[in-house]
């Protein structure tokens, strides 16, 4: 049994039944998923919707995505039918539905971030989320992700184009994502993503050659949870100084994992990867959440953001 009101938070301002979010990339713009036999809005705080970017992408060459130990690489490309798509026509069918959605957006320069923020902040999502560290585009994505003072004009750009709150997806392929994070905040973000996928290859060897059509591809699932947690550990360190929440993320596939990234800092908790395997997995997490708060006498999950021991 889950109690409701002991899992439920705010993030941004946003009243979220749940701090589970599920991530972009995972689960399309949402309306297939969100239509799965016994999936409830109750199930999760919020959908991060499929990266847009200005004009419409075709993404990458085939393979795009291979199952590793403990995860999986994909390399997509961003394809996607581009904002003015999504907002007139994509976005309509999801207001029904009544769950907080927010954009992920994603550009090749810092006009295109702009632009693409600008279409957003006429439409109903509730939020925008930067993806400048996509490990698999060869224009923008990581270029901007892994150099801070660049993270940090995207985000100052981007807040004079939309009055809607932002999130900054940060890189863990990056020399100091405190630094990142620091300037991101004083930049202008609202909020802060930590992690997205870390960059991986495979080879065949019967070819010798890339399994990936794009050579390199994002790494994701429980093999990158323990570099993920310290990055939102680190972030924390940071972020916690502001008042800046941050949706942790990185191979969260249990109640547990979801936990552990709540005690080292993160208000919300993204799930991706272990969508493919059970896509009703949001249920079990926030089961085991409501059980965790319980037991150890918590009255509501936000007591738990940050409440890491100190060690002796």
């Amino acid at each position: 049994m889950v109690s409701k009101n002991i899992i439920s938070t705010e993030f941004l301002g946003l009243n979220m039944a749940s701090p589970v979010v599920l991530l972009s990339g995972c689960v399309g713009f949402g309306d297939e998923y969100t239509r799965l036999d016994g999936f409830s809005n109750g199930s999760v705080g919020g959908v991060v919707l499929k990266g847009t970017t200005l004009k419409p992408r075709l993404g990458n060459s085939p393979h795009r995505v291979i199952e590793t130990p403990s995860g999986m690489l994909n390399s997509i490309g961003l394809q996607n039918p581009g904002a003015h798509e999504v907002v007139n026509n994509i976005l309509p069918s999801l207001e029904p539905l009544e769950t907080n959605y927010i954009a992920n957006v994603s550009g090749s320069t810092i006009d295109e971030y702009v632009e693409v923020c600008r279409i957003f902040d006429q439409s109903s999502v509730a939020a925008v989320e930067l993806n400048i560290s996509c490990p698999n585009v060869k224009a923008g994505g990581m270029e901007f992700g892994n150099d801070p003072e660049m993270s940090a004009r995207v985000v100052a750009a981007c807040k004079k184009a939309t009055s809607k709150p932002i999130i900054t997806k940060l890189s863990p392929n990056q020399a100091d994502i405190q630094r990142n994070a620091s300037l991101c905040v004083e930049a202008g973000s609202d909020a802060l993503s930590v992690i997205n996928t870390i960059t991986g290859m495979a080879i065949d060897i019967k070819t010798r050659s890339a399994v990936l059509g794009n050579t390199a591809g994002g790494l994701s699932g429980p093999a990158i949870k323990p570099i993920a947690l310290k990055k939102v550990f680190d972030v924390y360190q940071i972020t916690k100084k502001h008042g800046v929440p941050i949706l942790g993320q990185g191979g969260v596939s249990s109640a547990e994992d979801a936990i552990e990234f709540l005690i080292v800092g993160a208000t919300t908790v993204g799930v991706g990867t272990a969508l493919f395997f059970d896509p009703l997995i949001c249920d079990k997490i926030n089961k085991g959440i409501s059980n965790y708060l319980e037991t150890n006498n918590y009255t509501s999950v936000n007591n738990l953001v940050g409440d890491i021991a100190k060690q002796q």
